[in-house]
């Protein structure tokens, strides 16, 4: 038997808490490592992978595309970007498209959008109302416009003009509405949170109040939009139509691309060179992302999408039912989340029994991540192409590792 070499990672920089394997090789909704072990990916890149890994279509597309054309640079069109941005318009009620590479990038874009026309018709207001406990990114202003707790500190000064409205709170947001309040900005399933959507009303009275301001209402659907709810935009699920909605993970379903749509009257704000990046539409990544929207935009991929929500609902149900540790479960569609806790009296967190569980699961075969304010939840995000008999096998590895983290 071959003894694999050991890894030497001295040269990466430590980001993440990251296993002592390497990933090697992915095919629809498995992982291999460099042992050989193969894993059912509930992970997939952090909810990027829609497609499942190495998907044919994708692969196609991409070779294809790498032998006609990488990158001009965006100084000139090219013909998946404006492929990419036409069909992405046809399935929106927004009418024009910037290109990015992440999340953070595409709500950095809104961000500075939102300020720019407020510049020009709102008499320079500037500040952007945001959430506790939302998440927007990384980057500098965004992690300023994020809510989550010791972001305001961790790399200070922040970028100021965010103030923080309570979630599901409605007065704490009429309260923080003043004639410097250009956009609110928010996720309509909070994701890093911990996987919690936004009451319809509750969705509907911000778009009243940015109606009545004439302040932007900016949707941030990096992690729920395109499919991981069951439709292609989370905001279809409440009836609402935002002025722009930022989008990214499944959207190039593994590859780096981003996107902020919007109004034209918002997007032309903005001065020439004011938003825009080395890599931002290129055909290679709008490639990916028109292969995504054809595949979503066949009936039965939305319909097994909806299949597989279905599924993990009544599957995480039941072991609400079954088991004091689960404290909750929550989401919509396929994007499902269990939370544990250590009494459901006291509703204490257990962050520990929840690392716990995810160690014993992934030592079965299937990978999983925590999520939430106190690290005390298990985010599950299968590919939404995964069999009705993998998602069963992916759960029931779950559930057992539960069940042995109960008695």
């Amino acid at each position: 038997m071959n003894t694999p070499a050991p890894i030497d990672t001295h040269s990466v920089m430590f980001i993440t808490q990251r296993p002592d394997v390497i990933m090697v090789e992915g095919k629809g909704s498995w992982l291999t490592d460099n042992n050989g072990k193969r894993y059912l990916d509930f992970l997939q890149g952090w909810a990027v992978n829609c497609l499942g890994h190495g998907n044919p279509g994708m692969i196609a597309a991409l070779n294809a595309q790498a032998k006609k054309l990488i990158n001009p640079s965006p100084a000139f069109y090219n013909e998946p970007m404006i492929g990419l941005s036409n069909l992405l318009t046809a399935n929106s009620c927004f009418n024009k498209v910037f290109f990015a590479n992440s999340g953070a990038e595409a709500n950095e874009g809104a961000i500075k959008l939102a300020r720019k026309w407020g510049q020009l018709n709102k008499n320079g207001a500037f500040e952007i109302i945001t959430f506790d406990h939302s998440f927007h990114g990384r980057t500098l202003a965004t992690m300023s416009a994020s809510g989550k707790p010791g972001w305001d500190t961790m790399f200070a000064p922040q970028v100021s003009g965010f103030p923080k409205a309570d979630l599901n709170d409605l007065d704490s947001v009429k309260k923080l509405v003043t004639d410097k309040t250009v956009a609110i900005m928010l996720e309509p399933v909070q994701g890093e949170a911990g996987f919690i959507p936004m009451p319809q009303a509750f969705l509907q009275e911000i778009r009243n109040i940015c109606n009545e301001t004439g302040a932007v209402m900016i949707c941030d659907e990096i992690q729920c939009g395109f499919g991981r709810t069951g439709k292609l935009f989370a905001c279809d699920h409440f009836g609402i139509v935002p002025d722009i909605i930022t989008m990214a993970k499944s959207l190039g379903a593994g590859l780096p691309i981003s996107a902020t749509t919007g109004k034209s009257e918002i997007m032309d704000a903005v001065h020439l060179g004011g938003v825009g990046g080395t890599y931002g539409g290129s055909p290679i990544t709008c490639v990916a992302a028109i292969e995504v929207i054809k595949e979503m935009s066949r009936p039965e991929f939305m319909a097994h999408a909806v299949h597989v929500g279905k599924i993990m609902e009544s599957r995480l149900s039941n072991w609400y039912e079954k088991y004091p540790v689960v404290g909750n479960v929550r989401g919509i569609g396929p994007m499902r989340l269990v939370e544990f806790v250590q009494s459901r009296t006291t509703r204490t967190p257990d962050p520990d029994t929840t690392l716990k569980i995810i160690r014993d699961a992934v030592s079965k075969g299937i990978l999983l991540i925590r999520a939430g304010l106190y690290s005390n939840c298990i985010r599950l995000l299968p590919p939404l192409v995964i069999t009705e008999e993998q998602l069963h096998e992916g759960l029931d590895i779950l559930e057992g590792a539960i069940a042995r983290a109960q008695s």
